[in-house]
């Protein structure tokens, strides 16, 4: 479902870091990782990447801090969905200005995920 396409994997967690990985490897997709929001922002600057999957809860700058980052100082429009175990935080931020494009809870649905990122691409 997701050949050629580059993710960038802003995850704190292991665990949950090597799940994501695993999903995405399975359906074709080059995954990178990054532990942080800066991190995540120097993978951004530093690589093609065509989606970002970003945690909220990240040591540092975290998903949303990243987020407005990158479309406020990088300028770039690439489609960020927000990892989180909030079940409510697409509820609680929905009037944020950062640009996150959509949100995923998790423990997530695998084919959920890649029906999500191939419906930002299209866009």
């Amino acid at each position: 479902m997701l050949n050629g396409i580059k993710i960038l994997v802003a995850e704190d967690n292991l665990i949950n870091q090597k799940i994501a990985n695993y999903v995405l490897l399975k359906q074709g997709a080059d995954v990178l990782n990054a532990t942080n929001g800066e991190q995540a922002i120097d993978m951004l600057i530093n690589n093609k990447i065509d989606v970002i999957l970003m945690d909220l809860q990240m040591p540092g700058k975290n998903g949303f801090e990243a987020a407005k980052y990158i479309r406020n100082v990088l300028k770039n429009n690439i489609p960020i969905i927000a990892l989180t175990a909030d079940l409510f935080a697409h509820q609680n931020h929905e009037n944020d200005d950062s640009g996150i494009n959509a949100f995923i809870v998790k423990p997530f649905d695998p084919v959920s995920l890649c029906e999500l990122i191939q419906k930002l691409l299209k866009k």
